[in-house]
């Protein structure tokens, strides 16, 4: 679940990880009785706060560099995307971001890009996070009630 979780949210290896593979792994794991929906969404909570941190502090640190960077420009259209969603709506970014997959992993990367304050980020970020691993909680029950 953690892998998952991390692995659709991270800068760059999130744009070919879908997010179907961790809702489908996770309602595996709880039909099956592997593991309990609390342990499901704490690990996936815990992978996509890690990643979204990774991806802040990367845009952070390397700053508009990472534009000229081959793989980012053959992505123009989704980043383009994300720049307009943060300067459009700024700290509710991080939510939107959160909840929608095709930018899902790259606007934390843009809002470290941007100098968005970290200890605000973080904030957000941590409940955005919380939001989303209930939602994912809700489609595994969901998906569970149809079986």
């Amino acid at each position: 679940m953690f892998f998952f979780a991390f692995a659709e949210a991270c800068i760059g290896i999130g744009l070919f990880v879908s997010g179907l593979f961790l809702v489908t792994v996770a309602s595996w794991i709880y039909t099956s009785g592997t593991a309990g929906i609390a342990h499901i969404l704490l690990l996936a909570f815990s992978g996509a706060a890690l990643s979204d941190h990774v991806g802040f502090y990367v845009g952070h640190w390397c700053g508009p560099g990472l534009h000229q960077i081959e793989f980012v420009k053959k992505r123009r259209v989704p980043l383009q995307r994300a720049e307009r969603l943060i300067s459009d709506y700024g700290a509710i970014a991080i939510f939107i971001g959160r909840l929608v997959p095709a930018i899902r992993s790259l606007i934390p990367a843009m809002l470290g890009m941007s100098r968005f304050k970290t200890t605000y980020y973080s904030i957000l970020d941590i409940a955005a996070c919380l939001v989303w691993s209930l939602g994912l909680g809700a489609i595994i029950i969901g998906v569970d009630q149809l079986l």
